[in-house]
């Protein structure tokens, strides 16, 4: 099997564990649906203005980072639904929501491989704010870009790891 073929695999069963894992998360810990933003038709926000984006890195059988990202109002439905207080604007409750939320996806997605499980490690999360930033991380093999939709907002959600 040709290398290339493999890593169209491995990043195959990693976003079916991805998918996994916004599906329990966002279900479980907030009572919301969340299904790729593809599958799950209607209208969603657009991702622009400013945006509330956590990193987390990924260290041992897998390098890089998994970055979830979602508009305002998007990550003030998050801290809502996790909190149960409806806040007016993003502050320290918000983005504590979200650092916890990236880093929920990321043990759950990584917990669904026995290997990663035992031999890969996550960073405490960091967020930023803003209305002008761009990310930037080094060229992976291995790059899922995937947007899930939960209640009329997107969450975009970017794995860049290699092995």
């Amino acid at each position: 099997m040709a290398a290339l073929d493999m890593v169209e695999q491995e990043i195959a069963r990693l976003e079916g564990y991805l998918d996994r894992a916004m599906e329990e998360v966002f279900g479980k810990m907030m009572g919301m649906e969340c299904r790729l933003a593809d599958e799950a038709g209607g209208d969603v926000e657009p991702m622009e203005g400013q945006m509330v984006t956590a990193l987390i890195g990924l260290a041992g059988a897998l390098t890089g980072t998994v970055v979830l990202q979602c508009a305002r109002a998007g990550a003030l439905k998050i801290s809502e639904s996790l909190t149960g207080m409806e806040l007016p604007e993003i502050d320290s409750t918000v983005r504590d929501a979200i650092g916890e939320v990236g880093n929920m996806v990321a043990g759950d997605w990584k917990g669904q491989d026995p290997e990663l499980t035992s031999r890969c490690l996550l960073s405490t999360p960091t967020v930023v704010v803003g209305s002008r930033y761009e990310l930037f991380s080094r060229r992976a093999l291995i790059r899922i870009d995937r947007n899930y939709k939960f209640a009329g907002h997107v969450c975009a959600i970017t794995i860049s790891c290699q092995r």
